[in-house]
């Protein structure tokens, strides 16, 4: 059922109002209040209609939230809130509870904005078809790379395109440690420790540095650009935690940076479509323009048939970016519930299969530490060769600070484009091999 007209606002001003119920008081709950009260009489302006926040639902009510969080506006019965509203803005985070509670309001009648990124990567198709059943709207852009307007140019701008590849930096924790791992030459975990006493990163950085968070934004990216549902399942994803200060310099002698990259792109093999959604780091040019990202900003290029390339850049993190994001969303959802209509629905019509990461033909380099003796390098490349994978470049580096030279050396290998499952076969081969002490890298080129 759709809940009833907004009431109008008492006095003598004609425009109705509309209740707001806000699920979350943290970094970015406080600061959408903040905007709110601040910027309130331009909002009603761009709406048609009044926003009146009827509570905030928290899960403590003693704790300390600011100014910008009236303390009466405060309640732990979240359940009830979300009925009583008729735009429901859930920063709350998580999975279960999140979920039950956007249910509820949707179900109720109330059109939601959501910030929750792992929830829509997990269960996004049981909320969009909730919101259809019930004729209100489900809105997500601060969902994927914070302030910067992106769902919203995939969903509707480019609508009437056929969108070929979306890749970025999504992660703004994951590229802050890389760019500091760059310009310093530091340890990732000396360099984690600081992007924590920052506040980029959390206490545990597990969905940041393993790449979680980056795969359920390419997750929900992919389920736009193709009209297919790809789950977080679906999303191959590698984090950065073997990235180390030797694979950096590497990167820089041969021209090169290394990022987090999120990539979904359409695969045409014959009369044949897939998708891809993968999530890992990789070696891009620096000339790139994704090579010159650098703290906590996100970037994405968008490839499009008829549109061509176009790039989105800002902050994709903290409290007043991801907030401005909200409510941009929120002011969209108003001015429907007012005006009528709705926003865009979901779109899963082409139900393209998923293609597996070992289809997939990717450019390596890889870095092994051999035996120091006439004969190796041939052997390795030899290996290589009859796993259908061709050498580009090759080149002895340097061993690492004071482990001695002469009984073993480094090699860096540069691959032509080879299936990733061959090259996962050959370097099962080259580990067996006696004359290979160890493969320490195995980083994808891109962006080329």
């Amino acid at each position: 059922m759709t809940s009833a007209a907004p009431a109008p606002h008492p006095g003598d001003d004609p425009r109705p109002t509309l209740r707001v119920a806000l699920l979350g008081a943290g970094t970015v709950g406080s600061e959408v209040l903040r905007l709110m009260r601040i910027h309130g009489e331009d909002l009603t302006h761009r709406i048609g209609a009044r926003l009146e926040v009827i509570g905030v639902a928290v899960r403590d009510l003693d704790r300390d939230r600011g100014e910008h969080v009236d303390p009466s506006l405060l309640t732990t019965d979240a359940e009830s809130l979300v009925t009583q509203a008729d735009l429901v803005i859930e920063v709350m985070g998580g999975i279960e509870r999140a979920r039950s509670l956007i249910l509820s309001a949707l179900e109720s009648g109330a059109s939601v904005v959501t910030a929750n990124k792992a929830l829509l990567a997990q269960d996004g198709a049981t909320l969009y078809e909730a919101a259809d059943r019930h004729g209100v709207d489900l809105s997500f852009e601060a969902a994927v790379a914070g302030a910067i307007p992106l769902v919203r140019p995939i969903r509707e701008s480019l609508a009437g395109d056929r969108i070929q590849r979306v890749m970025g930096i999504v992660n703004g924790t994951t590229n802050f440690v890389l760019d500091a791992m760059t310009r310093t030459g530091a340890d990732q975990a000396e360099v984690v420790a600081r992007a924590q006493e920052l506040g980029y990163a959390e206490a545990d950085p597990t969905a940041d540095v393993e790449g979680y968070d980056a795969a359920a934004k390419a997750s929900i990216l992919a389920s736009l650009a193709f009209h297919t549902r790809v789950g977080l399942g679906d999303v191959h994803r590698e984090g950065i935690t073997e990235v180390t200060a030797e694979d950096i310099a590497a990167a820089r002698r041969m021209g090169r940076t290394i990022k987090l990259l999120s990539i979904v792109e359409r695969i045409v093999d014959g009369d044949e479509e897939r998708v891809s959604a993968r999530v890992y780091p990789a070696m891009i040019p620096d000339s790139h323009p994704l090579a010159s990202v650098s703290e906590a900003y996100n970037a994405v290029f968008v490839e499009a048939e008829a549109a061509g390339s176009l790039m989105f850049y800002g902050q994709g993190a903290g409290g007043t970016p991801t907030a401005s994001a909200v409510l941009g969303d929120v002011v969209g959802v108003a001015r429907q519930r007012v005006h009528g209509g709705y926003g865009p629905r979901e779109s899963n019509y082409a139900e393209l299969p998923i293609a597996g990461i070992g289809d997939l033909r990717t450019r390596f380099y890889l870095a092994l530490t051999v035996e120091d003796r006439p004969g190796v390098l041939a052997d390795v490349a030899g290996c290589l060769s009859s796993h259908g994978i061709s050498i580009s470049t090759i080149h002895q580096q340097p061993l690492p600070e004071g482990e001695g030279t002469g009984e073993r050396a480094v090699i860096g290998i540069s691959t032509h484009r080879a299936r990733e499952q061959s090259t996962t076969a050959a370097l099962d081969e080259l580990s067996a091999r006696p004359a290979v002490q160890s493969i320490d890298s195995v980083l994808r080129l891109e962006g080329e």
